[in-house]
């Protein structure tokens, strides 16, 4: 038996990339899936995988930033499967990042409309959530955070901003609802590989981004999907309010590492950052 036998979750972006790679490895170990996503036929395609391996799950197309959409996706889920036992809050306003700018070129609206999906969104997912969870006795969820939710950057304000109130989100969840049995966590990604990335990043920025990390390759959504379904299950029954970092190393350095830092020491071959000194 799977880790997930006799669950039922629901995974938010979970057409593609990250979101769509927690909702097979949920599946894969005997849960049941409500895949939601803006896109309905990606969550479709999602959801065709998964009973193609055996599984169970139910495809919804729905806007997170929508009150009432997201009413309707946790009666979906209670009325096709019984009720909500885990919860995945993937879903953001990806869309907006490339107008996503320095505090004083920041378009307002821009600012609003990824409050209203990352933070907003997320809110009404876990409201919704806690209480049918309540009502089984428990849950777990995982909120997806971002490293650019634990540092500094010259754009991406809204995107930083909504990343780091999702954290103190979790964290208020977790310590208002504990006593409940339900557990809250955050997970933080740095570079992970997306195909939506791959199609934004060009070829210096990607090997700017690589410099900074510890580990010699990119992160894959599955590596944040293994991570996420650890914390949704009882092997993590005795965590709860953390933010965990899944980044490659990027964030645990000083800023000169990229650069050689203090060692004189050989870098890779092809390593273009050797020591100035």
């Amino acid at each position: 038996m799977g880790r997930f036998e006799g669950k039922v979750a629901v995974v938010t972006g979970a057409g593609a990339g990250i979101g769509k790679a927690c909702a097979l490895a949920i599946a894969r170990e005997g849960g049941r899936v409500v895949v939601a996503d803006i896109d309905g036929s990606a969550a479709i395609a999602c959801t065709a995988q998964i009973a193609a391996e055996a599984g169970h799950a139910l495809a919804l197309a729905m806007d997170i930033a929508d009150a009432q959409a997201v009413a309707a996706l946790f009666e979906t889920a209670e009325r096709h499967f019984g009720g909500v036992d885990l919860l995945v809050n993937n879903a953001s306003a990806m869309h907006l990042t490339p107008c996503d700018r320095a505090i004083l070129d920041l378009d307002l609206a821009v600012w609003d409309q990824t409050m209203a999906t990352n933070l907003r969104g997320t809110l009404l997912c876990c409201r919704h959530a806690i209480a049918r969870m309540i009502a089984r006795g428990g849950g777990a969820i995982v909120n997806m955070s971002s490293c650019q939710g634990l540092s500094g950057d010259t754009a991406q304000t809204s995107y930083a901003a909504s990343k780091a109130a999702m954290n103190m989100l979790s964290a208020s969840l977790a310590t208002q609802y504990g006593h409940a049995q339900i557990r809250c966590n955050a997970v933080a990604p740095g570079l992970i590989m997306t195909e939506r990335l791959l199609a934004k990043l060009d070829e210096c920025m990607q090997g700017h981004l690589r410099r900074h990390q510890l580990l010699p390759r990119v992160g894959r959504p599955e590596d944040v999907a293994a991570l996420v379904a650890f914390l949704l299950s009882d092997d993590a029954a005795f965590i709860t309010g953390q933010v965990v970092c899944i980044d490659g190393g990027m964030l645990a350095h000083v800023p000169t590492y990229a650069d050689g830092g203090n060692s004189r020491a050989a870098r890779p071959a092809g390593d273009t950052a050797a020591p100035r000194c």
